[in-house]
């Protein structure tokens, strides 16, 4: 038996979260709970953990929606969708740099629910068979000082550090984005960390190794590289701001 889809709402405004759990449940999704703060929702998924959030990005606990989502992030690789009343340019911007995999407006209708789920299962389940269809990239990579050699596609290809954009964790391996492909590692983040020199590389989050000089701009918790924002630590960010000044 299939176990249905399970659903975190994070929405403060209960006569809302009431209607959308109700709508979920007669599609047939689980809704596992309805948080009304930030701070419970951390709580919750230490407990029980979704598949997906509907997070709302407003929220009256210490924690906006977006700070809640970055700090789930920081542990879990759980899509979210953000619910909101106001989707001004400034709002939405923000919200981009945790990579949503959708926006619901508010008042919403039942059939733009059902399509930001279904749009958001359908990614998930294209993102699990890209992983199946890479598990043949076994055999650790090999970093030399001005390159790695991946296994690819049953051979070693020569990945120049200087394409290398950015290096992803994902669980007990690693993805490598340099400037026109990605390539599944066999490795963890923090092993491969352990071996990449730290004159090119920063690790700037538990999640993210980053290629220093592709940096394409430094914001308050994040940074850009060619359009991809990623999380950045306080302390990873004074590493950098100094590394940045030594050059």
């Amino acid at each position: 038996m299939i176990e249905p889809i399970k659903i975190l709402i994070v929405e403060d405004e209960m006569i809302i979260a009431a209607n959308m759990s109700l709508q979920l449940t007669t599609l047939g999704y689980n809704v596992i709970g309805i948080m009304p703060k930030g701070e419970d929702a951390l709580s919750h998924i230490k407990q029980n953990q979704p598949d997906i959030i509907l997070l709302d990005i407003h929220l009256r606990g210490d924690l906006t929606g977006i700070e809640t989502a970055k700090i789930i992030q920081e542990d879990y690789k759980i899509p979210i969708i953000y619910v909101t009343a106001n989707a001004d340019e400034v709002h939405f911007n923000k919200a981009k740099t945790t990579n949503p995999y959708a926006f619901i407006s508010k008042p919403f209708k039942k059939l733009d629910l059902q399509r930001a789920i279904e749009l958001t299962i359908n990614r998930i389940h294209s993102e699990k068979e890209l992983d199946i269809s890479s598990t043949d990239e076994k055999a650790p990579p090999f970093i030399l000082s001005d390159c790695i050699f991946v296994r690819h596609h049953e051979k070693m290809v020569r990945v120049n550090i200087k394409d290398i954009l950015y290096i992803e964790a994902e669980r007990n391996y690693c993805r490598i984005y340099s400037k026109d492909k990605q390539y599944l590692l066999a490795t963890t983040l923090k092993d491969i960390d352990s071996k990449l020199s730290h004159q090119h590389f920063l690790r700037v989050h538990r999640s993210f190794i980053v290629n220093i000089s592709r940096i394409d701009e430094i914001a308050t918790s994040h940074i850009v590289i060619s359009r991809k924002a990623i999380p950045i630590s306080s302390e990873s960010k004074k590493q950098l701001l100094q590394h940045i000044q030594k050059v």
